[in-house]
């Protein structure tokens, strides 16, 4: 006899727990996002003559296609007519939106560039700005976007600045991916870490590299001339290494 879902649930690990409220959440917002197509609505279906399935295999797909295209004038009024109607309908508040969206990509998030946090009206050489703008805008992935991951999925209560930001919850999210395990038929404890979970490992190391570690390295100025040029030498090629590292988990920083 299977058991109840909340029964498996509640004897599940917190990281099978958090991957499955997530999945819930990313269904409920696709779900959402359906019901907002007027397409996909109770009159549409009643327009076109047959129900549109809600989920369905690409077979399963295909065969209701060919079937509701029997009808071919109610098939076209509820699949691109009602399109059309609403896009009309809808112009004037998604002309907003995108206006919305375009102020705050191009003068708030400023999504097209890399910024930083070097001083403002002090010159800087490309090396420099190479180096903060790329550790800055991680930080800000880190500590905006991924956060918003927890903060969306869990029930746990996170104080975030203007702007979302929260770096309790980033660190969450980020030592919750740190422990996804591959998919096989071994024992969980065996199974290997995934690739989301060791780029999740390798941002969380840079990030606190960046925050807590290179902000407490020595002061080349506050020692001997020699020790200075070697010391200075030492943090350089740290510095390229660790940008080295960035760029090589670049493709996995996107949510």
């Amino acid at each position: 006899m299977s058991k109840p879902f909340s029964t498996l649930h509640k004897k599940m690990l917190p990281s099978a727990q958090k991957a499955a409220t997530a999945k819930t959440q990313r269904m409920l917002k696709e779900i959402s996002m359906m019901k907002n197509y007027w397409s996909c609505s109770k009159f549409a279906d009643w327009l076109r003559g047959t129900s549109k399935p809600f989920a369905a295999t690409s077979e399963e797909w295909r065969t209701w296609q060919d079937m509701a295209k029997e009808k071919k004038f109610r098939y076209w009024l509820a699949e691109e007519g009602l399109d059309h109607l609403q896009n009309f309908v809808t112009w004037p508040k998604d002309q907003a939106k995108k206006i919305r969206c375009y102020i705050n990509n191009r003068w708030i998030s400023k999504s097209h560039a890399l910024t930083s946090s070097l001083e403002r009206g002090q010159w800087y050489d490309f090396d420099m700005r190479l180096l903060y703008s790329a550790f800055d805008e991680l930080v800000n992935f880190v500590e905006i976007e991924l956060a918003s991951s927890s903060i969306n999925s869990s029930e746990k209560k996170y104080k975030s600045s203007w702007g979302g930001r929260s770096p309790e919850a980033e660190i969450d999210h980020l030592k919750w991916a740190s422990e996804l395990k591959n998919k096989n038929n071994g024992n969980l404890n065996d199974r290997q870490p995934s690739r989301q979970a060791l780029a999740a490992q390798e941002t969380l190391a840079l990030y606190q590299w960046w925050k807590v570690e290179r902000p407490n390295r020595p002061d080349p100025n506050s020692i001997a001339s020699q020790e200075k040029l070697n010391l200075e030498n030492k943090q350089d090629d740290e510095d390229t290494a660790m940008l080295i590292r960035l760029v090589k988990i670049r493709q996995s920083l996107w949510t």
